[in-house]
């Protein structure tokens, strides 16, 4: 026992003596891990408030993450979105999550080593959050202000919430046990500590509390998407609702439907938060080497010729026989009639699309003038593009996929030469053109499926936009192909049913398809992956008939 009366560790070897010698007065551990954490999320919260206030579409954990997804390499990229599809985002900010906790919890900790050490931390975090935010494409300096607002709310929440910490670690513990008599000084400080340990509670809680109410602020602030979607439902345009021709069905339960469901329409983009535009405050510049620059706003492009037409659009990251395809109704603006506008100067052969959020991409030149249709969409299925889908206007081009052409709330096309820009995938070993490549599919039967032996419908779907499907054959067990029956939609720029009927035997099947383009190209068997311009080889499904 101490002078004072207070308890002092003894020396006893093994765990049980590292435990003891701890100093009964220092604050649980825990506690300054609490401390960090709460800091911590109290300055994403002022951050996040402070970005939407100012209308900065990226918050600094935003910027972190698009700056993840932009520093990716393309291989990795390709199996995040192979392997994980559309949850590969919210895994990557619930991991970015579980890593800033663990790194709030370790500067709650350095706090009570010494005052400097949390510091150093907060201005790591910051100058990530700082470079990451300056690094995207649309970038001005007051983006800034955000992280300057979170580094600075971090440095204040854990001091208020570790100075009671610190005290409590300056008072005697009472003295305790057989044989002691506790005076009025043991008294005074059971009473000061249990005083500092309700104000550390107290200033938790009010941290905590505080985040809270701030985050909801933030969404509260955030009511702009809100605005926007109401804009959208309450637009009317110049366009009409689909009607899916009868010839383009071929009548089989179990098909993918010609139409996609909007719901089941893939979605790849890199945009961690979607950009959200008024209307009245987009504007398309259309620069680079032409006679002569154009701009257009969202009544101007209105006020224009809009044409409709029916496109399956395909990701160059689709597996043979995956679902990132989809046919739609699109409604827009010819390109053709614009880059005319703007006098296209000779040498141009491509044109580098860039959307609000600054991704990009080069599409050939001769790809949005030929007569493929190819347009800036400003309907998709009748009615306004969803937000997600690229609202106020997108790009929409036959026959490319969508790395190279499909660019959501593109702002800008700079007319230019491929030798003199690099898009976002193409600097990540993606080729530099991106036709589309014959495919097909089987949609029935499911595989692993189990069917009644004997006649056994089948059917899926094939494409080859800007060509068109001439016939697709089907080999049961590897045997000889034999036709199929295929639907005849009105164009050659969508996908094609087909339904066939086959003869099995009971046991384990395996059934493969192909398609055969109207030029007389037949698909390709050879296996390859979707790197660099889109996967190739034929789709089989193995069954079983009882």
């Amino acid at each position: 026992m101490s002078e004072d009366g207070s308890h002092e560790a003894t020396a006893v070897p093994g765990p049980a003596g590292r435990a003891a010698r701890r100093d009964p007065r220092r604050a649980p551990r825990g506690t300054w891990s609490l401390a960090g954490v709460l800091a911590g999320l109290a300055g994403l919260a002022t951050s996040y408030v402070t970005a939407v206030a100012l209308g900065v579409r990226e918050s600094p954990v935003v910027a972190v993450a698009e700056a993840l997804v932009r520093l990716t390499p393309g291989p990795v990229a390709e199996a995040a979105i192979g392997g994980l599809g559309s949850a590969s985002k919210p895994l990557l900010l619930a991991g970015m999550g579980a890593a800033l906790l663990l790194v709030f919890a370790f500067a709650g900790r350095r706090q009570r080593r010494a005052w400097w050490q949390p510091l150093l931390v907060w201005l790591a975090l910051g100058a990530i959050g700082a470079a990451a935010v300056l690094s995207a494409p649309v970038a001005t300096v007051p983006d800034l202000v955000p992280v300057l607002v979170g580094v600075v709310t971090w440095l204040f929440a854990l001091s208020l919430l570790t100075t009671p910490l610190a005290r409590l670690e300056r008072i005697a513990v009472p003295r305790v046990g057989a044989g002691a008599e506790p005076g009025p000084e043991d008294s005074r400080r059971a009473t000061a500590r249990a005083a500092t340990r309700r104000a550390f509670l107290v200033r938790a809680g009010v941290v905590a509390a505080g985040a809270v109410v701030v985050g909801a602020a933030g969404r509260l602030v955030g009511r702009p998407r809100r605005a926007v979607e109401q804009t959208r439902r309450l637009l009317r345009l110049p366009i009409t609702r689909p009607d899916v021709p009868d010839a383009a069905l071929v009548g089989l339960e179990g098909v993918t439907p010609w139409q996609t469901p909007l719901p089941e329409f893939y979605l790849i983009h890199t945009a961690i938060v979607v950009p959200t535009i008024d209307p009245e405050q987009w504007e398309l510049r259309i620069h680079g080497m032409v006679d002569r620059e154009v701009r257009l706003t969202y009544a101007d492009l209105l006020a224009r010729e809009v044409t409709e037409q029916w496109v399956t659009l395909t990701c160059v990251s689709n597996p043979v026989g995956g679902d990132l395809v989809g046919n739609a109704w699109w409604s827009g603006v010819r390109l053709a009639g614009l880059l005319a506008e703007a006098g296209v100067q000779p040498g141009a052969d491509a044109v580098l699309q860039t959307s609000a959020d600054g991704w990009t991409c080069s599409t050939p030149l001769d790809a949005l003038t030929d007569d493929r249709g190819a347009m800036l969409a400003v309907g998709m299925d009748g009615a306004p593009l969803p937000i997600e889908h690229g609202f106020p206007v997108r790009t929409v081009v036959p026959g490319l996929y969508g790395y190279v052409s499909a660019t959501k709330w593109v702002v800008d096309l700079e007319v230019t030469r491929f030798a003199d820009v690099a898009a976002y995938w193409t600097q990540r070993g993606w080729g530099e053109r991106g036709p589309v490549k014959t495919s097909s599919r089987v949609d029935v039967p499911r595989s692993g499926a189990e069917v009644p032996a004997g006649d056994v419908r089948c059917g899926g779907v094939a494409w080859a936009q800007g060509t068109g499907i001439a016939a697709v054959e089907v080999a049961l067990d590897g045997g000889a192909w034999q036709p199929a029956e295929i639907a005849s939609p009105p164009t050659d720029d969508t996908w094609v049913q087909w339904a066939a009927t086959v003869e099995v035997e009971p046991g384990e099947h395996v059934l493969r398809v192909r398609a055969t383009d109207k030029s007389g190209a037949v698909q390709t068997g050879v296996v390859r992956d979707v790197l660099p311009d889109g996967a190739t080889g034929w789709h089989e499904v193995d069954f079983t008939a009882s």
